[in-house]
């Protein structure tokens, strides 16, 4: 495995949904929403476009990585829709950059951030490419009920982004699916989000969630127990955990199972709201701006989500 992480950025919408606005159209409030999901708020697009908050966020990476757009050699975009269904959102970003180089997506649902670090870490052992532009883009909001307080207060939207290269940060990797449609998934068109000034077509989430919370604690355990097995180390040689952001009871529940301080386990859903396979290298993101990751410290990330996918990868910071 030859991979590290060499720049990190974010696309955020401008516009903040707390869950008292959502309580205006809605039969819920912020207690119902936060007791069950620990969300207080979450980012929707209103004029912005998935290539908008991706070009940000690339170019962030970019800049941080200390390459030009000219540099990169590959780019992959993680999105369950892009903003066409052809060309790629990835095609869209390159032009968008002034970048040179192929592109395409890749659709793995809340996991495409560990999916993405799977390809990239093939192609950069295969020689043929140097830096690669991974882009975790979702407009959530354009493929939910408006009208289901379930499934609309859980996800927002957001793209983050990272430069990878050729280093050893890479120690463990593991991408799975068990097939089951049913479970999560979102039919063709988009939503009715009352945000969205664009209009279209009709065509939502549906989830059965109760099943998706047990599959993901599940996975979560899962995963953690296999990296650990696979590297031979402890929980406790693992400084920081960073699931996926989908449910905070979820995260909590995960917690439990493993018996580790929670302090490990960093969340932002409270401010974000599950923005699919952004989620993990948002977090990422954050917590290097914070400077919450110091060189040599051993990270654990974890996700699941429709398909059914799940992955993990352990890196100690380069």
């Amino acid at each position: 495995m030859t991979l590290k992480i060499t720049g990190t950025g974010k696309g955020i919408p401008q516009k903040s949904v707390s869950n008292d606005e959502l309580s205006k159209f809605l039969d819920t409030s912020d207690e119902w929403i936060t007791t069950r999901t620990g969300i207080k708020s979450r980012h929707i697009c209103t004029h912005e476009t998935l290539t908008d908050l991706c070009a940000e966020a690339a170019m962030q990476a970019i800049g941080k990585a200390g390459i030009s757009t000219c540099e990169v050699d590959l780019i992959i975009c993680s999105t369950i829709a892009g903003d066409f269904r052809t060309p790629s959102l990835a095609c869209c970003v390159a032009e968008r950059i002034g970048a040179s180089c192929p592109a395409f997506d890749i659709n793995a649902a809340c996991t495409g951030f560990i999916y993405s670090l799977e390809v990239a870490s093939s192609l950069l052992a295969s020689g043929k490419y140097g830096s690669i532009l991974i882009i975790c883009a979702e407009k959530m909001s354009a493929h939910l009920d408006w009208t289901q307080r379930d499934t609309c207060v859980l996800f927002g939207d957001g793209a983050s982004a990272c430069v990878v290269a050729n280093g050893n940060a890479l120690r463990y990797l593991n991408i799975r699916a068990t097939p089951d449609v049913s479970m999560l998934y979102a039919a063709n068109g988009v939503g009715n989000s009352p945000y969205d000034t664009t209009g279209a077509r009709k065509g939502y989430v549906k989830m059965r969630g109760q099943d998706v919370f047990r599959f993901a604690v599940n996975a979560a355990e899962t995963e953690i127990s296999g990296a650990m097995a696979a590297l031979g180390i402890t929980a406790e040689q693992i400084d920081t955990i960073i699931l996926h952001q989908a449910n905070k009871r979820i995260i909590e529940a995960t917690i439990a199972k493993l018996g580790q301080p929670k302090e490990r386990f960093p969340m932002n859903i409270d401010r974000y709201g599950n923005i699919s396979s952004v989620s993990i290298p948002l977090m990422l993101h954050d917590m290097l701006e914070c400077g919450m990751i110091k060189r040599g410290e051993t990270l654990f990330m974890a996700a699941f989500g429709a398909g059914l996918t799940a992955g993990s990868c352990v890196m100690v910071w380069e």
